[in-house]
This record gives structure tokens, C-alpha cells and sequence, in this order.
């Protein structure tokens, strides 16, 4: 594995970033149909990685007819690539010619196109056409889309509260004569022993103890033992203060970085993709790592089917030697549905949203009733293989998901209670690290968060594989501050106050 190191450690330092072209925003419909009669908008969507049936594309399928012909709005759908996705909302809100709606989950980019005046305030709208939206939307996301008095997105709710759970072949620790581990040093000797003993027993060390994806995510349940987490607001002395300057963060990067100096950690791990280490974790080479809630659904159940011996179980969350544990919150906003200045349509905007999230939401959700889902004695009952097929629905409900709690454990557990899917999910929501910080994006994070998180992420990159010593993190709080951090914690700690009174 020392030659995979020094690969990537090549490829950190030589890395560039490439150019962005506009998308063709006016090639999505059939001219012919474009000129209809009916009025129009076009929208920017992300594609959340799905695909469409043959014949079909985002602009030609049975879910779109269906909202069309139901809110009387013809939809031009564009569905920029996943990589880069906010760099190419960028390139098209400066192409003169803007779409009528864009979604981004980015609240930097959010808040940096409020600064710029470059979106519309939709509380005359939302007031005429948004019955379903102000009704099931709650304050405090309003509140995360309110500035100066003015809504300038429509929000879109998460439908879970928290993602990471840590899943562990219980076979490996099984045959290696382990239990599963509660406390981090317990966690470090089973990392070590997947690494080192030969867990598969094919007579190569060919195993990760640990793998985690670029950018440091899937690393929340380590970062709680120290008592942190990423991009999160925690209350110190009575001050709001960001979590990647704070002692613990410095500690838990020194934990990382042991690993990693001792060839426990994936080496490749700075270049991990999800779909890469799904790969490595249905190919077994993967044995422990922080799953996303419905992994077991995804790259555990695919495991499964291609090693039957395999027997994945859920692990507590690992205990620092504080007693501190726990995984990150999501926000309540799950994205940010915006109205350029340019356009002329917010009118049918939120009429669209507003279908979605009222008489749309259950097909859009579940899809279509006796195609995909029928309920017998109160029970939901999913015919996997329409619901597979026609899961790119998902592209158009997440633009205003309304997160039902009874729909989602309804929902889950029809797809098959052997994936525990809502099981996990209470276990995560039993073990949340609060952000204390959520209000509305503030000014200066419009114009500092996208380079303090670049910053940020490559020092703690370098960090962890040993190109940078850890007392680089003090120079990177340093840097953090006089670039912009000073202003965004001054920003967020006004709000602190002014949330008290």
C-alpha cells in the first residue's frame, strides 16, 4: 500500500481545476413543444445520480406529464452533471439568460446570489399560490431562507436528521475472535486487525481497517468521540465557535493521521468517490466503515449477495475517552429553490413547488398508486422492481420534499425490514451533535464559506497523509480567521444573540 500512498500524495499536490461550459439550456423540449401555448418554465435540477428508463429522459417520461397536466405549466428540465454541480449553476446565472427556477443545497451559494441581488423575493407568491408550502413548511426553514424580512427560496425539508452509522462484518470479527468495539481504542485495535490479520482469509493483505471518502467525509462517528464535528457551530463560553478551529478537531485529525501512518487507513482515500468505495465495499475489501443510513439497502446488501458468508451488523458509536460521542445534524433545509431576478416566472414556480409538495407529493414519493405501491389491510406493499425502474421521480419530489414522518417509516420499512432502514435511522437520530448554529446563512459566509471549506479541506487533507506536519492545523485556525472567519463568527454569534431575546 506504500506505492498507492505515494500516488495520491502525486496527485494531491499536482491536482488542477478545470473550466466549466454552459449547459444548453434551450435544448430540453421539442421546439414545437416549447412554442405551445401553455405557459412555460425551465428548470435547473440535480439528478441526485439517477437514471432514466430506455426512451425516456428528464423531459420525456410519465411523472413530468403527470405534474404538467396537472398544474398546467409545461417544464423545461436541464440536469447539469453531478461533479461540479454549483460551479455550473455559476457559469448559467452569469449567462445572461437564467432559468426560471434553480435548486442547489449549498447555502453559501444561496446566500452569495441574495448578496448580489440577483434572486427574487417570492413572499407576494408564495402568499397567492403556496397553500401546501406555507402549511407544511415550518418556521425555522422559512426562517433559513429569510433575509431582511424577504423569502428568496423555497425550501425543501430533509427528509432524515442525521446520515452516518458505522455497519462492521461481524463475520471478520468473528473469525478474528473480536467483539464488536464500543470505545475509539477498541475501534482502533479491530481497524488494525481488519488491516493486518488477514480478515477474508485469501492469503493477501489486500483489506482496509478503515476507508473514508474524499474531502473527509464518512468520518463523522470518529470525529464524535473527540466532541466535534464538521462545518458545525458549538457554544463555547458563551460564544458560538466553528468546529474546525476548535483543540478537538486538532486531536481528531492526529487520530486519522496515526492511522494512516500506520497503513490502517485506505491510502486512496483522498481520491474516493462513493462509487468507489461502494466498489471496494461490495468486493470486501472493506470490513468497517461509516455507512450512509440505507448503504445496507445499497453496497452491504450488494456484498451480501456476492459473498453470502458476509454478515454486516451495526456497531455503537465509537466513545472518546471523554465519554463524547455522536454523529453530525443535517439542516432542516434539504436545498434552496430560487427565482433569478431575470426571470418573469415566479408565479408558476410556486405553483410547481406548491403542487409537489401538496397533491404531488405521495406519487412522487412513493410513485404511482398499482404501478409501484398498492396497501392491503393498511399496509404499504412495493413492487421492487417498478419502484427501481421508476425511481428517478425522486429528481422532481426532492425539489419540495415535505419529510412526512409517517410516510418515511411507512415507506422504509416496505422496502424490506431486513435492511433496518428505519432502525438506523432512529439509532442516528438517538446520537445527534447539534449545530447550534441555524439560521440563515449570513452575509460574509456568501463571501468567504466556498474558499474557508477549500481551505479547510486540503489542510486537513494534508494533515492526515503526512504532508503537512499537525501543527499545521494553528497556522490553518490563523489563516481561517483572517480570511474571512472572523467576520462569519462575528455574523453568527449577532444572530446567537439576537435568537436569545
Amino acid at each position: 500500500m506504500k506505492s498507492k500512498k505515494m500516488a495520491v500524495i502525486l496527485l494531491l499536490v499536482s491536482c488542477s481545476t478545470t473550466g466549466c461550459s454552459v449547459p444548453n439550456l434551450a435544448n430540453t423540449k421539442d421546439a414545437q413543444s416549447v412554442a405551445a401555448a401553455k405557459p412555460s418554465i425551465r428548470i435547473v435540477a440535480n439528478s441526485l445520480g439517477m437514471n432514466f428508463p430506455d426512451g425516456m429522459d428528464e423531459n420525456h417520461n410519465p411523472y413530468l406529464d403527470y405534474m404538467e397536466k396537472k398544474i398546467g405549466v409545461q417544464v423545461n428540465v436541464t440536469l447539469p452533471p453531478l461533479n461540479g454541480y454549483d460551479e455550473k449553476l455559476n457559469v448559467i446565472m452569469a449567462s445572461g439568460e437564467p432559468p426560471d427556477l434553480l435548486s442547489t443545497s449549498d447555502p453559501s451559494w444561496f446566500i452569495n446570489f441574495v448578496n448580489q441581488k440577483a434572486l427574487t423575493p417570492l413572499n407576494d407568491d408564495i402568499e397567492k399560490y403556496g397553500a401546501n408550502l406555507k402549511s407544511k413548511i415550518p418556521k425555522e426553514a422559512w426562517d433559513n431562507v429569510t433575509v431582511n424580512g424577504k423569502i428568496y427560496a423555497i425550501p425543501s425539508l430533509n427528509e432524515v436528521k442525521g446520515t452516518e452509522i458505522v455497519y462492521a462484518r461481524k463475520d471478520w470479527l468473528d473469525k478474528l475472535g473480536l467483539k464488536p468495539p464500543k470505545t475509539i481504542d477498541e475501534y482502533k485495535e479491530v481497524i488494525k486487525a481488519f488491516t493486518e490479520r488477514d480478515p477474508d482469509g485469501n492469503g493477501k493483505k489486500d483489506t482496509y481497517g478503515l476507508s473514508i471518502l474524499e474531502r473527509l467525509r464518512r468520518t463523522s462517528p470518529f470525529l464524535g468521540a473527540f466532541g466535534v464535528q464538521m462545518n458545525a457551530w458549538y457554544e463555547r463560553d458563551g460564544k458560538l465557535v466553528y468546529s474546525g478551529i476548535l483543540p478537538e478537531m486538532k486531536e481528531a485529525l492526529l487520530f486519522f493521521r496515526n492511522l494512516y501512518d500506520e497503513d490502517l487507513l485506505d491510502p486512496e482515500f483522498p481520491l474516493n468517490k462513493i462509487d468507489v468505495l461502494g466498489q471496494k465495499i461490495v468486493n470486501g475489501q472493506v470490513g468497517l466503515f461509516s455507512a450512509a443510513w440505507s448503504d445496507t439497502r445499497s453496497h452491504i446488501a450488494e456484498n451480501i449477495k456476492k459473498d453470502p458468508n458476509a454478515v454486516w451488523i451495526p456497531l455503537d458509536f465509537p466513545t472518546g475517552p471523554g465519554g463524547k460521542h455522536g454523529v453530525y445534524s443535517t439542516s432542516i433545509v434539504r436545498s434552496y429553490n430560487v427565482v433569478p431576478v431575470k426571470s418573469q416566472k415566479a408565479e408558476e414556480v410556486v405553483k410547481f413547488l406548491d403542487f409537489i409538495a401538496g397533491p404531488g407529493q405521495i406519487s412522487l414519493k412513493l410513485g404511482f398508486e398499482n404501478e409501484v405501491w398498492t396497501r392491503e389491510n393498511g399496509k404499504l406493499s412495493i413492487r421492487f422492481d417498478q419502484h427501481t425502474k421508476q425511481g428517478y421521480r425522486g429528481i422532481y419530489g426532492a425539489l419540495a420534499d415535505m419529510a412526512d414522518r409517517n410516510v418515511t417509516q411507512d415507506r422504509l420499512q416496505a422496502l424490506g425490514e431486513q435492511f433496518h432502514l428505519y432502525d438506523n435511522l432512529q439509532q442516528i437520530e438517538n446520537n445527534l451533535m447539534i449545530d447550534q448554529f441555524n439560521g440563515p446563512p449570513t452575509p460574509a459566509m456568501g463571501k468567504h464559506q466556498i474558499k474557508l471549506s477549500k481551505l479547510q479541506e486540503d489542510t486537513f487533507t494534508r494533515i492526515i497523509t503526512g504532508l503537512s506536519p499537525i501543527e499545521e492545523f494553528d497556522t490553518f485556525v490563523k489563516k481561517w480567521k483572517e480570511s474571512g472567519g472572523d467576520e462569519i463568527s462575528g455574523e453568527v454569534n449577532e444572530w446567537w444573540r439576537d435568537s436569545k431575546k
